[in-house]
């Protein structure tokens, strides 16, 4: 059976309640091992692959992810949709924990990470000016709508590097941005989604106000793990009604990244890279 539906489960989101005949997949990539086996199944009666952001176990801090490795298994196993659950601490006053935001832009502030397929030999320029898929992320604001939660359409996402928690000067610099919320992992992914030429969007959880609001706690695990609970509760739901709507006959660019976007001559991309990249390499490339 190949999945249609990629499903990245964060912080607290390990495993996806639901999922029929489920069997585990190791994807073997040219980038390394994936952060788990890839869980594969049917989600509503549509197939579906999960995997755990950061392991099971919560192995994994933010840097340690091998997204390449992630983005090109969902790939490989025939995903052409991601939809992401991510925590994230608020830089907003209305936007409270257990509240979801549904970025449609980001801001990069990490530093330590691989964040593309190509080089080495290839050229690759892709449009990241709308990083999300607009398709897919209306799909999730409608879904969260029908599992009672607060959502906020649209809104920008801080990625930094972490794994530490933001410092007082930088939350308060991410406000005067005009920045929504803060985490650590989604741009990675939306970028990688885009070369790949699948569709990504992400409900992001709010767990906490970050360490920039006065007269509340600077966030610490403690304080934020019955909320991620919650959190994974509201996703479970979510997903459960978003699944179905994924229809396979959207109308967005994100699956046509590339098409204008390979800057190398064909003829002299390297046929060791042209091997390894395989899937991700769009025909007229390869």
């Amino acid at each position: 059976m190949t999945a249609r539906v990629g499903i990245l489960g964060g912080s607290g989101l390990y495993s996806l309640a639901g999922l029929a005949d489920a069997r585990e997949e190791t994807v073997s990539t040219p980038f390394g091992e994936a952060s788990d086996a890839f869980r594969v199944g049917t989600l509503a009666g549509v197939p579906v692959a999960f995997l755990a952001r950061h392991g099971r176990g919560h192995r994994l801090s933010p840097t340690e992810i091998n997204y390449r490795a992630n983005v090109f298994g969902f790939k490989s196993l025939g995903c052409d949709a991601i939809l992401s659950v991510s925590a994230v601490g608020s830089l907003q006053e209305e936007l409270a924990p257990t509240h979801v935001c549904v970025p449609d832009q980001f801001i990069d502030r990490t530093r330590h990470r691989a964040d593309t397929f190509f080089g080495g030999g290839v050229v690759v320029h892709v449009s990241l000016a709308d990083p999300v898929c607009g398709e897919l992320s209306a799909l999730l604001c409608s879904a969260l709508d029908r599992a009672s939660a607060r959502v906020k359409r649209g809104g920008t996402y801080v990625c930094m590097e972490g794994p530490q928690f933001s410092t007082r000067a930088e939350s308060n610099l991410y406000r005067s941005w005009g920045a929504d919320v803060v985490g650590m992992t989604n741009l990675t992914e939306a970028r990688l989604a885009r070369e790949a030429e699948i569709c990504y969007a992400t409900m992001a959880l709010v767990t906490d106000y970050d360490c920039w609001r006065e007269g509340t706690e600077a966030v610490t695990v403690e304080t934020i793990l019955g909320i991620l609970r919650e959190n994974a509760e509201t996703a479970q739901r979510a997903l459960l009604s978003a699944v179905g709507g994924v229809s396979p006959d959207r109308r967005c660019g994100c699956r046509e990244a590339l098409r204008y976007a390979v800057l190398t001559d064909p003829a002299e991309i390297p046929e060791a890279r042209r091997r390894e990249l395989g899937p991700l390499l769009p025909k007229r490339a390869s």
